[in-house]
């Protein structure tokens, strides 16, 4: 019952993990090919901690 209000930790990375993308295309778009480089590379590493994630609830 009480799990109902607990925040689940694997969303939150999928939502950061979007935003991330989001933020890489527009820098790319306005060419900003370092920003865009450094905001893929923490797109990447949140993707690993949600593969990992991931695994572990199965």
């Amino acid at each position: 019952m009480f799990g109902l209000f607990k925040s689940d930790p694997l969303k939150a990375l999928k939502k950061q993990y979007s935003q991330k993308l989001e933020e890489a295309m527009h820098a790319q778009r306005n060419g900003d090919i370092r920003g865009y480089a450094k905001l893929t590379e923490e797109s990447e590493t949140l993707y690993k901690e949600i593969q990992k994630l991931e695994a572990e609830t199965k």
